[in-house]
């Protein structure tokens, strides 16, 4: 096979540049949303773990308040039963004996009353913040859903178009040599707007927009080797460019 000369290299990279630009406007379609869409599931997650733990600790503390519930009603039996017993006391060491009872478990019944009205108190608390967390979470769903439609719409527009592009820069890549592929994808990871190959237009480099010298415009003219902006690192081309954007519309449109 005959090495390619420069022009036809350049005509790959160009247009190979111009579907990875489609590409990446697609991207631009959909902007943010599935960083978003992600990061609300993760944040609702999260929402949903610490919901069930609140719910856990809740729950717990219900069970400790029916624990203490229960001591008062087994001191209430025991004292109703020393105070009939107290009746038919026979001496002062019995009768000393059902009074410390009696007062061992009006104690029990002040303690668990106490503990009762903490316990209330940090129920009250958690369930607040366990209904804060749920509200919090079901606006985030609501978001979610809104996120998650929005992209299905862009995603059911774009899909066929986008991965027509796909497989058409996957093949573009299949011709181009692997030292210029490199230095193409470094630099357009180099730059957000991902332009890689830029034209001179009015005398500048159509990346930076910094003047391009006499000397080197003539160089990109002739086409005889591969000429980067001084500035930007950007490969540069003359307008004869324009005729493969030009045939990329064309196929576009027999595409369709």
């Amino acid at each position: 096979m005959a090495e390619l000369t420069v022009a036809e290299r350049l005509k790959q990279l160009y247009e190979l540049q111009i579907v990875d630009s489609k590409i990446g406007a697609i991207e631009v379609l959909k902007g943010e949303l599935p960083m978003e869409v992600s990061d609300l599931e993760d944040e609702i997650a999260g929402l949903e773990t610490r919901t069930e733990r609140m719910q856990r600790q809740v729950d717990d503390l219900g069970a400790q308040i029916s624990k203490h519930q229960a001591n008062i009603k087994e001191a209430n039996m025991l004292i109703a039963r020393y105070t009939e017993q107290m009746d038919n006391v026979k001496n002062n060491r019995e009768f000393e004996a059902l009074t410390k009872e009696l007062e061992l478990q009006k104690l029990e019944i002040q303690l668990s009353e106490k503990k009762i009205r903490q316990l209330d108190v940090d129920v009250s608390n958690k369930k607040k913040t366990l209904e804060a967390t749920v509200e919090r979470k079901s606006k985030k769903e609501e978001v979610l859903t809104t996120k998650r439609v929005e992209l299905k719409e862009i995603i059911e527009k774009t899909v066929k178009e986008e991965e027509k592009l796909q497989r058409k820069t996957v093949r573009l890549r299949k011709k181009i040599e692997d030292w210029l592929l490199k230095a193409y994808d470094k630099i357009r990871t180099t730059y957000r707007n991902g332009l890689s190959v830029v034209m001179v237009e009015r005398n500048s480099c159509g990346g930076c927009f910094n003047q391009i010298p006499p000397q080197l415009q003539l160089e990109i003219n002739q086409r005889t080797k591969i000429n980067t902006c001084e500035h930007c690192g950007r490969i540069l081309v003359d307008d004869y460019i324009l005729d493969v954007g030009k045939k990329v519309k064309e196929e576009e449109a027999a595409a369709e």
